[in-house]
Order: structure tokens, then sequence, then C-alpha cells
């Protein structure tokens, strides 16, 4: 008789992980389920008193790391300055919604130098500190459903996600060799303290309810599940793809 298949194990202990935008709504819940499983969590953003509030909330040795991740520099020398990662959240962003007609240059920088350009050097520099140490690792790019489909105001957002699901692919394919995985996750709507002011609109809510399969607006926790996924050796042979948690928005 062979041996009975063993499910891969979910945990993280003695990882470490480092969440970007960590302290509060989609980024706070990737730390939380990163340390639950184990994991010793960095959270960055750039308000220090957010994720000190945090990390102290989530415990189990959690760190709170002030930093800017749209200056490169400091990214760099964050990095640089640390012991290698096991698993990056890449969970910075914005949004900026408007006709196009209205997008400003200024818009078109502030979106696209943060969710795009930081998110690139932020990998860079985890994955160097990998390839440096010879340490195995899973890179997590927190992208959108509007990475495959197109929104009414979501110009920028979507050049964003589409061109961060692009270099996911592309990084994926140069990290394989050195065995550090890349993927994203596509979120729907969630209800975060950035989006609740947009669900206020009932118009805009039955709009987005409506494209949502399942009839509900996204919670943070339906994200959890996933980034455990993505970061655990449950998805060991998974790179270079996405994880798209919409509701069935994208299927039809």
């Amino acid at each position: 008789m062979s041996d009975l298949p063993q499910t891969p194990s979910f945990r993280l202990d003695g990882k470490r992980a480092v969440v970007t935008g960590a302290g509060r709504g989609i980024g706070l819940a990737a730390a939380a389920a990163l340390a639950q499983a184990g994991a010793s969590v960095t959270l960055v953003a750039r308000t220090a008193r957010e994720i000190e509030v945090a990390a102290a909330q989530i415990g189990q040795g959690a760190i709170a790391a002030p930093l800017d991740v749209s200056d490169l520099d400091a990214v760099a020398g964050f990095f640089a300055g640390r012991e290698a990662f096991d698993i990056l959240v890449n969970n910075a962003g914005t949004n900026r919604p408007m006709p196009m007609w209205e997008v400003s240059e200024a818009d078109y920088d502030a979106v696209l130098d943060l969710n795009l350009k930081s998110a690139f050097f932020v990998a860079q520099a985890c994955a160097r500190q990998m390839i440096a140490v010879g340490r195995p690792g899973s890179l997590i790019h927190m992208g959108s459903q509007m990475g495959h489909v197109g929104g009414p105001n979501r110009s920028l957002y979507c050049a964003s996600k589409w061109a961060l699901e692009g270099m996911n692919k592309a990084i994926a394919l140069d990290l394989a060799p050195h065995q550090i995985r890349s993927n994203t996750i596509a979120p729907t709507f969630i209800e975060t303290p950035l989006t609740k002011p947009m669900f206020e609109d009932a118009a805009f809510r039955d709009s987005v309810l409506a494209k949502i399969k399942l009839g509900r607006i996204g919670t943070v926790e339906d994200l959890m599940g996933a980034v455990l996924f993505l970061a655990s050796d449950a998805s060991a042979l998974m790179t270079g793809t996405s994880l798209v948690v919409d509701g069935g928005w994208t299927a039809g």
C-alpha cells in the first residue's frame, strides 16, 4: 500500500513576513493572517502610530516599521538593513476615481507611482535579499479585479493593476530559478476605511452589488485565506498567476 498523501502545511512558523500598507484594511488583515499562522510579521506604513497600534493588537512578536514606500532610497535601506524575509505582501496602494477626461498629470503620477513603481521596487529589494542568502520565498502583490476587467472612473487604477499583473508574471519567471514565487491576489470591492465612504452612495453600492454574483460587498476576512494560501507550502507550485477573489464579478 502506498503512503497516504499529506496536506501541505498552512503554518508559517519560523517564517519572516513583511506587509506594506499594513496599518488598516486589507494590509492589517494580511498581517494578522500571517501572524495567526505563526509568522514573525513586520508591519510597514507611513503612519507610525497606526502600525504601532496594529502591531500591538496583533501581538505574537509583530513589529511596526514606519516607511514611505514611495521613497525608493528608504525602501532599499529598509530591506538592506534587515535579515531576508520569506514572505512579502506588497499591499500599499491608492486610487483616484474620476472620468478619464478629468485626470491630471499629478493624479496619474500619484496612482501609478505608488501602485506600480513602488510595488516594483519593494519587490526588487525584498527579492535581492532572498537571492543573496539563497532563501526561497513568496511575493504576494495586492492587485484587483480591475486588473482583469475595466471599470468606469477607474482609468488610472485599471492601468496600474493591469500593469501589476504583467509585472507579476515577468517577475515570477525571473525569480523561479531561485525558488521565489510571485503571485497576485485580485479582490473585488472590499469594505475598508478607504472604500466605506463610497458605499454611502446608494446608487454606487447597488451598481457594485449587481456585478458581484454572490450578492455582497467583500470583507477583509475574505482575503485572509488567500494570503495564507499563497504564503504557505499549500501553494508551492503556484507562481506567475492571480488568485481572483471577486464573488463572480469577472465570470460574466
